[in-house]
């Protein structure tokens, strides 16, 4: 189009490519001095392996111009390497591919913003519950980012802001930031385009950044709400987005999360803290939450993905007995959280072999006939086994979690808010459990 002749409203065509061509994008973030994950442009395999082997396993391989992270694949291992390679040529064959280094452990921070002539009139910083590897599509949002220091929130603003001035966006953008586990926050990607969490943030922030952008793009004034956007932080309530998923429609479809998106929908809910926010969304998806002395079925991570996982996820489980709930798990796991100090937990055994019929499982038995309530499967392996007890909860209505972060925080929610009537109804309401502000306005007359 821009060979073409056509006038193109919005960034010049020359700067979309330079956000999209993962090659472009990460040479201009080097050129700005904004750090990034180590990375290498994909030349033959025989260099992607020397560098690979150069950052050390796992890392991860982005094809350019590519939707929902189509064929982005975490690799472990070099035997791995070439499959997810091959693939990600298939969908980006004319565009770079690029391999990065997979930064465990990392919390994943979205950044929505809008931008006019290259200088941004409006933002938001969000939270992600889960680590770093999930689909921002697929992940948790928390806005406003009260858990964010205020130094490490002015560092994203500023990245946010210059990313902007030398792309000359005019327009909505996106961004998704790493903040690693030793304070360094690295860029993943800027798209430069709406993101589905914009309508989110319009709504947290009383900022119509979808009428700003619009306003930008066809030159009117669209005047700016940096003002407001930077006060953010000290709004009273949160407003915590959750994906939704259509598992339950897609026979055969393992129900995981990962870099590629999954999810088909998402549900917002507000409360005067994330985790009230959190448990409020999740029901709002059709979610069950248990009840206090209900059973939670629980496999731990696979060892080969780190005992820090192991260590935490027992840890998490500790949290959900404290609070009145039975576990459960198969034999290995028991013994395991028995060492951990997680001693009466119930075993129930996963001992489906491969090409067995999967109701010879005694946890797929119990998960069918209604005694589990609430599925963890935190193994993190594509094993047949492990999805069999994924699916299984898909398929017999068992509220299913997948994720190890997720785990934790609704143990940690339902702690401070199981017992409310205003977040998780049973049935029992008095009159002033549910306080509700009616408008923006209302909430910050109260505050003031």
């Amino acid at each position: 189009l821009d060979r073409g002749g056509p006038s193109a409203r919005g960034p010049p065509p020359a700067m979309i490519d330079n956000a999209e061509d993962r090659n472009r994008h990460s040479a201009m973030l080097d050129q700005l001095g904004i750090d990034q994950p180590l990375w290498s442009n994909m030349t033959t395999i025989e260099d992607a392996k020397v560098f690979c082997n150069k950052v050390g396993y796992p890392v991860l391989v982005r094809p350019s111009y590519v939707l929902s992270g189509a064929a982005m694949n975490v690799v472990r291992n070099e035997e791995e390497l070439k499959g997810f390679l091959d693939l990600a040529v298939e969908v980006s064959d004319k565009a770079p591919v690029v391999i990065s280094k997979f930064m465990e452990g990392s919390e994943e921070i979205d950044i929505d913003a809008v931008a006019n002539k290259g200088e941004v009139i409006a933002y938001a910083i969000a939270e992600h519950i889960e680590q770093g590897g999930i689909h921002s599509g697929d992940a948790t949002l928390a806005l406003p980012a009260r858990e964010l220091p205020r130094d490490v929130f002015l560092a994203l603003k500023d990245i946010a802001f210059r990313i902007a001035k030398r792309l000359e966006i005019t327009g909505p953008f996106n961004m998704q930031v790493l903040r690693s586990t030793d304070g360094s926050l690295k860029v993943i990607e800027t798209n430069v385009r709406a993101s589905r969490s914009l309508p989110f943030c319009s709504k947290v922030l009383d900022v119509d950044f979808c009428r700003m952008a619009t306003l930008s793009i066809i030159g009117l004034n669209p005047g700016s709400a940096i003002a407001q956007c930077d006060k953010q932080q000290e709004l009273p309530y949160v407003g915590v987005k959750v994906p939704q998923f259509s598992f339950k429609r897609l026979p055969g479809a393992d129900p995981t999360l990962g870099v590629e998106m999954s999810s088909t929908g998402e549900v917002a809910c507000f409360h005067p803290d994330k985790y009230g926010a959190y448990l409020r969304a999740l029901q709002s998806t059709y979610m069950r939450l248990p009840k206090p002395g209900e059973v939670v079925y629980v496999t731990l991570p696979d060892p080969v993905l780190g005992q820090h996982r192991v260590d935490k996820v027992c840890k998490a489980m500790a949290m959900w007995q404290s609070i009145g709930y039975k576990l459960a798990a198969g034999t290995a796991d028991v013994q395991i959280l028995a060492a951990k100090g997680v001693k009466d937990v119930t075993e129930i055994a996963h001992n489906v072999k491969d090409g067995e019929p999967r109701l010879k499982s005694d946890a797929v038995k119990a998960m069918k006939a209604g005694g589990i309530q609430f599925v963890m499967e935190l193994s993190g392996s594509t094993a047949e086994i492990s999805y069999i007890c994924r699916r299984a909860a898909i398929d017999f209505s068992v509220p299913l979690v997948t994720n190890i972060e997720q785990c934790t925080v609704i143990a940690e929610a339902l702690q401070r808010h199981g017992t409310s009537e205003a977040v998780v109804p049973r049935g029992n309401f008095q009159e002033g459990d549910l306080v509700e502000m009616e408008t923006y306005e209302e909430v910050m007359d109260l505050k003031n």
